[in-house]
């Protein structure tokens, strides 16, 4: 069965029918998710839809977008949510220069605050970087050293991406690589051996060829695991088998 790695189903996009959906995975392929949370109101959220259903998990942590909102009392209170049998991660956290909505320094300052905590729960992280490829590799160099976790909607080059296999890291692979001018995260997922490789959709965001454009979902996932398998030679199931067992190992479940 597909593992989704990183979805959002608490975004209010899903509220129309967000419990239809969910009960559709099973029917089409997807076995297992993990929503995450991106701000600091998301983060119960995430986990009360965990506890819901029984193939969701969450992650708890805060956006660099987002991290205005941390400050040590609701940090502290984000904390407590780690306590649930459910979450599974921490994230998504890192840095963003693209929309550029928190200082940098600021965004550095909870990023390196949220590897800490992951590092002092035993628990994985899930990575986002955008537009800020050489400041993610120099704090995760000193400070995500020994930690499991997945660069997610990765965007750098493949050197790049290989680098981080070599420091152990999963590289987050969703609907970008069916786009027609995605040649860079073709040639990510050329070099990257299928073993570091995770399938995720950012739902409701980044759907895949043939539905750009559209929401996303988990059951799109189909399409993103189909171009791996053309792009390495291999063949689809491969590749869901692969990349779920990769997903386990990670999340340890």
């Amino acid at each position: 069965m597909i593992f989704e790695t990183h979805a959002h189903y608490d975004d209010e996009q899903f509220d129309i029918d967000r419990e239809d959906l969910l009960l559709s995975m099973e029917a089409g392929g997807v076995g297992t998710i993990v929503n995450v949370s991106a701000s600091y109101e998301s983060c119960e959220k995430v986990v009360k839809l965990a506890e819901k259903y029984p193939f969701v998990y969450a992650a708890v942590g805060v956006h660099p977008d987002e991290v205005g909102a941390l400050n040590e009392e609701t940090f502290a209170r984000m904390k407590e949510l780690f306590s649930n049998p459910r979450v599974v991660a921490v994230g998504e956290i890192g840095l963003d220069y693209y929309w550029d909505n928190e200082s940098h320094d600021l965004q550095k300052e909870w990023f390196v605050r949220q590897l800490n905590l992951a590092r002092e729960l035993d628990l994985p992280v899930l990575i986002h970087s955008r537009d800020a490829a050489a400041d993610t590799m120099e704090i995760m160099k000193q400070y995500g050293q020994g930690l499991d976790g997945v660069i997610h909607c990765f965007s750098y080059s493949g050197e790049m991406a290989e680098e981080y296999v070599k420091m152990g890291y999963y590289i987050g692979i969703g609907g970008v690589v069916t786009f027609k001018n995605a040649r860079k995260m073709k040639e990510v997922v050329e070099k990257v051996p299928l073993e570091s490789i995770l399938l995720e959709t950012d739902s409701p965001y980044l759907a895949p060829e043939p539905n750009r454009g559209k929401r996303n979902s988990s059951l799109n996932l189909v399409y993103v695991a189909q171009k791996i398998a053309e792009i390495k030679g291999i063949t689809y199931e491969e590749v869901v088998a692969q990349t779920e067992q990769n997903a386990r190992r990670m999340y340890r479940l």
